[in-house]
């Protein structure tokens, strides 16, 4: 595949990762970041989202599993998901931890049980489709193009 090609790949499937609510201008705003000098920039971000997300993640499914459930505890947990997810433009997560924290609120264990698996599918979505992105963009860098920038407004 040719590189123009891929680079208007590239572009569809950002267009489609806004459209579908999976990124907002964060994402955009953490692109812009990235230059010559820390070409990985994303990436690296990314990565320590994923992290933080994955302990997150172990830590509030080990609390709703505790009798007596601490939901402060929890909500603090949500909360700084909540926090990481908005700093990359992680705009479905970020929507599922609002849900998530008001069911918190009202010590609502079913809900909060049910939102965890949703925040985790969402965040498994979302990894799936960056892990997508990232693949497409060093293959257009391997074949010696780069990466197009994209307008802050869709």
């Amino acid at each position: 595949m040719e590189v123009g090609q891929m680079q208007r790949q590239w572009v569809d499937y950002m267009r489609s990762l806004f459209m579908e609510g999976f990124l907002d201008d964060q994402f955009l705003q953490l692109q812009q970041l990235q230059d010559e000098s820390n070409p990985d920039f994303v990436v690296e971000v990314v990565s320590l989202f994923y992290e933080d997300s994955e302990k997150l993640l172990n830590d509030l499914t080990k609390t709703l599993d505790t009798k007596g459930t601490d939901f402060k505890r929890v909500d603090a947990h949500v909360h700084q998901l909540k926090g990481s997810s908005s700093s990359i433009g992680a705009q479905r997560v970020k929507n599922a931890c609002i849900a998530f924290r008001n069911f918190c609120e009202e010590h609502n264990i079913e809900e909060c049980l049910r939102c965890l698996q949703q925040v985790k599918q969402e965040y498994c979505f979302l990894k799936n489709k960056l892990e997508t992105l990232f693949r497409l963009e060093q293959q257009i860098v391997a074949a010696g193009g780069s990466i197009p920038m994209m307008e802050l407004s869709f």
